[in-house]
């Protein structure tokens, strides 16, 4: 049974959900909630959630290609918003409205959508559907009338729900995505593009990574410290964790190429001093940890898999690698 209900619909739309279903004592949620006695669910007036343009202005209707994309953006941001609580499931229902609102509500669940959240539609008997006086199966007679006035009983009226498989592709969405803020057309195209181009650029001016056009900042420790691990995977000589002995020829080998990137003396040697006596087993695990902390919250979980540091093996005999080839990767001086 549902906790709170949450309506996206016009400002045309919003008028109609407030008279009809939420006036006092009248609205057709309340007489649902007495009919069938169900208790405790949410349903404020500002949860009826009206779409509006780029100017903030509550539309009317949806009718031009600007106000199609206004809406799209806005359901997108809603959805967004709905799944943050990670305590809580959400039922999206596709029934009423128009076919592309509909469209972008199923799109925006599949984008944002956890394992716990459903998809569906209502299907009702055909000479029930789309009247304005039927509601819901009422559990005593009611009689309404047809567009040819014929009488039929609210009571006889089936309404199923049909559940729709959705494929979630949350795991996929960059962190700085998730809270909407991008708009749909932008969360889509970014989506695309990082299954399209799993590309690594270096920008070695910059200090940064990118994938398409999403940057990937790493502090300058944790920059170099990829590149360093790259390089190594590249020459097929994976680096090896041992937990007893601090290595010397790692904490060298990454020296010199800090120094390379970053020339300030105090910055270099302050640090280096961690690295003086080799590269110890916890040293080189919160690097590891960080750069791809760093490219999850870029990329998504699931495209930052391609550019993460992987361990294989177990204990002493653990390595670890990046599987990119040299055609994966590009550099920019």
């Amino acid at each position: 049974m549902p906790t709170e209900i949450h309506l996206i619909t016009t400002q045309s739309g919003a008028r109609q959900a407030k008279l009809q279903l939420q006036a006092e004592g009248s609205g057709q949620f309340w007489q649902l909630c007495r009919d069938y006695d169900l208790s405790d669910i949410s349903f404020p007036e500002e949860n009826i959630h009206v779409i509006e343009d780029r100017q903030g202005l509550a539309l009317e209707d949806i009718k031009t290609p600007e106000q199609n994309e206004a809406a799209a953006d806005f359901i997108t941001t809603i959805v967004s918003q709905l799944t943050g609580n990670n305590n809580a499931a959400i039922h999206v229902s596709i029934a009423g409205g128009r076919k592309t609102m509909g469209y972008y509500l199923g799109y925006a669940l599949s984008l944002y959508g956890r394992p716990q959240d459903r998809l569906s539609h209502v299907l009702v008997t055909d000479r029930y559907e789309s009247l304005k006086d039927f509601f819901y199966p009422t559990p005593a007679s009611k009689v309404i009338y047809d567009k040819d006035n014929h009488a039929l009983d609210a009571k006889d009226a089936q309404v199923m729900m049909a559940e729709i498989p959705f494929v979630r592709l949350r795991g996929g969405i960059p962190d700085r995505l998730l809270d909407g803020k991008a708009g749909f057309s932008e969360t889509v195209a970014i989506a695309r593009q990082i299954e399209t181009d799993p590309i690594l650029h270096i920008d070695s001016q910059q200090h940064l990574f990118r994938v398409g056009n999403i940057e990937i900042r790493l502090p300058g420790v944790e920059f170099v410290f990829y590149l360093w691990m790259l390089q190594r995977s590249l020459d097929s000589k994976p680096v090896h964790r041992d937990q007893y002995t601090d290595n010397l020829e790692y904490a060298d080998e990454f020296t010199q190429l800090y120094r390379k990137y970053f020339k300030t003396r105090e910055r270099v040697e302050r640090t280096l001093q961690a690295l003086e006596k080799g590269m110890n087993t916890n040293w080189m695990s919160e690097r590891i940890s960080r750069a791809n902390k760093g490219f999850k919250q870029a990329l998504g979980e699931n495209a930052a898999k391609s550019f993460e540091i992987k361990s294989v093996g177990k204990n002493n005999n653990k390595q670890y690698r990046i599987d990119l080839t040299e055609e994966q990767i590009q550099i920019e001086d």
